[in-house]
């Protein structure tokens, strides 16, 4: 079964920084994008950040200049760097591969994965 390992959350104070990265528990041949969402109790999943193979990024508005998010496509790793953390950044942070293709046997697949979640809490 294929899996998105996040790692990163926590707790930290008003100011503070976290860094979570997503892992793959396979290799992939080639992923699209890949991005990191959340999602806040009550409230709807979000995307957060995104970031194509090409290195293009795309951030909601409530993050930029604070967030960054880079991948290592060898890895097929990617990284979200949080500063400046507020309370409303917490959530459950989720990340995405889109686009992701493998080998399984003879046969290519390709899908749309997400991770388990991460939870991140900013205390004021």
């Amino acid at each position: 079964q294929v899996q998105l390992v996040e790692s990163g959350g926590g707790l930290v104070q008003a100011g503070g920084s976290l860094r979570l990265s997503c892992v793959p528990s396979i290799s992939f041949f080639s992923i699209n994008a890949m991005g990191w969402y959340r999602q806040a109790p009550g409230k709807q999943r979000e995307l957060v950040a995104m970031i194509t193979r090409g290195g293009t990024t795309n951030f909601t508005n409530s993050v930029v200049g604070r967030f960054t998010i880079s991948r290592d496509n060898a890895k097929n790793t990617v990284y979200l760097q949080m500063n400046s953390l507020k309370p409303e950044d917490t959530a459950v942070y989720y990340c995405n591969a889109d686009g992701a293709t493998y080998y399984s046997g003879s046969k290519v697949v390709t899908g749309d994965y997400w991770g388990q979640g991460t939870q991140v809490t900013v205390s004021s």
